[in-house]
C-alpha cells in the first residue's frame, strides 16, 4: 500500500535560472511536440552524465513514471519540493516543470509515454487507470516489504528488458507491459494518498480532452462542444491545450484526424474520395485540399510516396 511520508515543502526559484524554462523530448534531447514515443531507461544511465543532477524541465505531450527502486532523491514538481527515498514512483504529467538530484548510484527506471500511445487503440480500456495517474503530478511511496512495490519492480524491468530487444519498441508485448504498469500505479494511488496533486486538477481536464479526441475526431465536433464537454469556455480549453501540448485544441483534432488519414492511405486499397467519406468529409475536394495543407501533398501523391522505393 503506498504511503505519503513527508508533506512537501514551497520551492523557492534559485537566483541566476534562465528565463525560459528547458522544453525536451528525453532529458537533454530536443522536444518535438507530438512526436510517438514510448521509452524506458534506467536511472543511472543519463542521470551519471549530468553529475546525477536532472535540472528542472518540462515536456509537452509526454507523460513521465520515475520508478526509485533504491536510494533517494529530491524532487522537484513545479512548485514543490519533497525528499524521496525508494522504493516510490513519481509522476509528472505533460507541463508539469520536474527535476531531480539522486544520490549517487541511486537505482531505478524512467518510463516515457507519448499522449497518443496512451489514448489509442487498446488502452481504451484502461483509460481510467490513465485518467487516475496522470490526473496530477505526484509521488507515491511504498513500503520496501510492499508486495505490490516488488510486483511493479518485476513488471518494469521485464519492461526495459524487451524495450531493449531490437525493433520491439512497437511490438504488443511492450505496449501491454507498459499499460500493466500505468494500471498498478493507477490501482496504488487509489487506494493511498498522493504528495502535491491537489493543485493540479488541470491535467485531470487535458487527459479528458485528450480522451474525448480520440472517440469523437472522426464525427468532427466543433470546438464548443468539446469545452461544453469539459465544462470550460473555448478560450479556456485552448489555454488547457496549449499548457499540455504547445498547439491550440483544433491543431491536436486536425492532427489526429490527419494521421489517421495517413495510415489508411498506406493501409487501405480504397479511393481516397471513400476515405474521405469514412473519415468524415463529406466533401472529397476538401478533404484533398485539407490533407494537402496538412502535409503539402495531395493524398493520392502522399499515397504514392510512400510506396516509392527508398533510395
Amino acid at each position: 500500500m503506498p504511503q505519503t511520508k513527508n508533506s512537501p515543502s514551497r520551492v523557492r526559484p534559485p537566483r541566476g535560472q534562465p528565463a525560459v524554462i528547458p522544453r525536451f523530448a528525453l532529458y537533454g534531447e530536443a522536444a518535438t511536440p507530438g512526436q510517438e514515443m514510448l521509452h524506458i531507461e534506467d536511472v543511472q544511465s543519463r542521470s551519471r552524465l549530468y553529475h546525477w543532477e536532472i535540472e528542472p524541465h518540462v515536456h509537452q505531450g509526454l507523460y513521465q513514471i520515475l520508478w526509485l527502486q533504491r536510494g533517494s532523491a529530491e524532487v522537484v514538481l513545479d512548485e514543490w519540493r519533497a525528499s524521496v527515498t525508494g522504493p516510490a514512483a513519481i509522476v509528472a504529467p505533460p507541463g508539469v516543470v520536474h527535476g531531480f538530484v539522486f544520490a549517487p548510484e541511486t537505482d531505478g527506471l524512467v518510463l516515457t509515454l507519448s499522449a497518443r500511445f496512451l489514448v489509442e487503440g487498446d488502452f481504451q480500456a484502461v483509460g481510467d487507470a490513465f485518467r487516475s495517474l496522470f490526473s496530477a503530478p505526484g509521488i507515491l511511496h511504498f513500503s520496501t516489504d510492499d508486495g505490490e512495490a516488488q510486483r511493479l519492480s518485476v513488471q518494469l524491468g521485464e519492461l526495459a528488458a524487451e524495450f531493449a530487444l531490437p525493433g520491439s519498441a512497437d511490438a504488443p508485448v511492450v505496449q501491454w507491459l507498459a499499460r500493466a504498469v500505468v494500471w498498478r500505479l493507477a490501482r496504488a494511488s487509489a487506494q493511498g494518498q498522493r504528495e502535491g496533486s491537489d493543485a493540479h486538477s488541470h491535467q485531470a481536464l487535458f487527459t479528458r480532452f485528450l480522451l474525448l479526441v480520440e472517440q469523437h475526431f472522426l464525427e468532427h465536433w466543433p470546438m464548443e462542444r468539446y469545452a461544453s464537454h469539459l465544462g470550460l469556455s473555448i478560450q479556456r480549453l485552448n489555454r488547457l491545450v496549449r499548457a499540455g501540448s504547445g498547439r491550440s485544441a483544433l491543431e491536436l483534432v486536425h492532427e489526429r484526424l490527419t494521421r489517421e488519414a495517413c495510415r489508411r492511405l498506406v493501409y487501405i486499397a480504397a479511393p481516397a474520395a471513400s476515405l474521405a467519406l469514412e473519415l468524415g468529409f463529406e466533401d472529397p475536394a476538401y478533404f484533398s485540399r485539407f490533407f494537402k495543407r496538412r502535409t503539402g501533398l495531395s493524398p493520392q501523391r502522399w499515397r504514392e510516396a510512400q510506396r516509392a522505393p527508398a533510395a
